[in-house]
């Protein structure tokens, strides 16, 4: 019998009656292996209206004591990150340890969210006029909600609602429907912490709870991580309903090799930031940038056997290296950009399309792709593929390369690699793009700064994550007051009547 996923609302585990359902894969092996409900309107309502009823008490919380929830929070994740791992790679496909990985910097947002209480502190002026201090405040939105993707299925939630509780809002996450066991199985987790019934919530869906949501009047904050052509209509549609959007898109990320660069670390560090988790992440390097004919003739010689060697198959075999796409519908998505590569002149060295592997025939597996000469012109560079293929854009000098970069539509992440810190340092003055990496390949930033891009890769004023959440997830209230001292000041008719007379 196939296993049936629900709701978690109010504390509980909660079935759709929609009669809907969407299939959840095993990539490995092509096999459904769960069924997921998709809400109706009226479920996702239902949600909403719960974490309204619950935000008076948690929102009057003290923030130590939301903290100490978060921590034990904390604790749990921690205590079950193995099991939480398996569900992560059993839905996706990415390899065991990097789903590890992404349970571990899920929970070092979990554990910045324990700060809360300092965070959450304001600023003070005393005598801005004669006996008036001035003093700021952030309080909660109210009801917030989450979007999220198929390919971090935890740690992009754990971006969003821890912070967002600290701060003592309610929440209701909307996870993909790819890979919803392990978001459902933190719910769990969240309630055996602490955190009150009601607070956090969960509704598997598709475009009708999502729509939802974005025109729900008792939601004040979105956040998504997705697609752009997607932020884009979550951001338009959200804003227009008065809500305030964090919106996070796609990505179109370059790596740079200066002719001065370590080759066997430039290749190396390109074999895990393109194939990691078979290319699906949003920070996941996709453009190979060599400087000069020689740096790219070297950088290729040192790529081609590395691809070729490439271990794909199941995530629970530890001498593997990438796993299989998400579904099948992915899986062609991606060889159709490998055909458009091909016809539109761009040089197919490796191409992982033909990969078997034994006893997985039906898995959604591809192999590393890698073409050379690729040019601004063609698809494979303009548009996000999302899968395990290299596209190598050659040019003459640092100046083209950053204009290259510059000319993207995404602004997500980018790196360079060198030896010479007057050309890093260059490089990340001038370069158009909201995360930078220096030898760094994936400039993924820890949990106590923040997450975000430019241009097309991000859409509202807030980064996710680390200090901007805080900002995102709260209201600036400034107080100005005076207590009468038995001093008469007279009446200001002025504007600046805080001032001095």
């Amino acid at each position: 019998m196939t296993q049936r996923l629900d709701n978690f609302i109010g504390g509980s585990r909660v079935a759709s009656r929609s009669g809907r359902t969407a299939p959840v894969f095993d990539p490995s092996t092509g096999e459904v292996r769960a069924e997921v409900g998709l809400s109706t309107p009226e479920e996702v309502a239902a949600a909403i209206e719960t974490a309204k009823e619950a935000l008076p008490g948690w929102a009057g919380m003290r923030p130590l004591k939301r903290a100490r929830i978060m921590e034990r929070f904390r604790i749990l994740l921690e205590d079950n990150q193995e099991e939480i791992a398996r569900l992560i790679s059993t839905e996706h496909g990415k390899m065991f340890a990097d789903a590890l990985g992404e349970v571990a910097r899920g929970i070092e947002n979990v554990e910045y969210a324990c700060a809360a209480p300092q965070l959450l502190k304001g600023e003070h002026s005393r005598e801005v006029g004669p006996h008036i201090d001035s003093w700021t405040l952030r309080q909660p939105l109210g009801v917030c909600a989450g979007i999220t993707p198929f390919n971090f299925p935890v740690m992009v939630p754990l971006w969003m609602y821890p912070s967002a509780l600290a701060c003592g809002n309610t929440f209701v996450l909307k996870p993909s429907e790819r890979d919803p066991s392990a978001p459902l199985f933190v719910m769990e987790l969240a309630r055996k912490a602490g955190i009150p019934d009601g607070v956090l919530n969960l509704v598997n869906g598709d475009k009708e709870a999502v729509d939802t949501i974005l025109h729900h009047p008792d939601v004040a904050a979105v956040s998504f991580v997705g697609s752009t052509p997607i932020a884009k209509y979550i951001y338009a549609t959200a804003a227009a309903e008065g809500k305030r959007v964090q919106a996070l898109g796609g990505a179109k990320n370059h790596m740079v090799i200066m002719p001065d660069a370590d080759m066997d670390q430039a290749a190396d560090a390109l074999m895990g930031a393109v194939f990691g988790s078979a290319g699906e992440r949003c920070m996941a390097i996709s453009v190979a940038v060599p400087v000069g004919r020689e740096t790219a003739e070297e950088l290729r010689r040192r790529l081609e056997p590395r691809i070729r060697a490439l271990k794909v198959g199941p995530w629970n075999d530890p001498e593997n290296e990438m796993g299989p796409l998400v579904t099948a519908e992915h899986l062609q998505r991606v060889k159709g950009y490998i055909e458009s590569g091909i016809e539109e002149g761009a040089e197919l060295v490796i191409d992982g399309r033909g990969l078997t592997v034994p006893g997985h025939e039906n898995g959604f597996f591809i192999g590393g792709t890698f073409f050379d000469h690729v040019t601004p012109r063609m698809r494979i560079w303009q548009e996000e593929i999302f899968g395990p293929v290299l596209s190598m854009v050659r040019v003459e000098d640092f100046e083209e390369a950053v204009s290259l970069i510059n000319s993207h539509t995404f602004g997500n992440g980018t790196a360079i690699f060198t030896r010479d810190g007057d050309v890093a340092r260059e490089f990340a003055d001038r370069i158009e793009i909201g995360m930078v990496g220096i030898n760094v390949p994936i400039p993924v930033p820890v949990a106590w700064h923040s997450f975000g891009g430019w241009k097309d890769s991000l859409f509202g004023a807030h980064a996710i994550y680390g200090p901007d959440s805080f900002h995102f997830y709260t209201r600036l209230k400034t107080v100005t007051q005076r207590w009468p001292t038995g001093i008469r000041s007279g009446v200001a008719f002025n504007f600046g009547g805080t001032g001095d007379h």
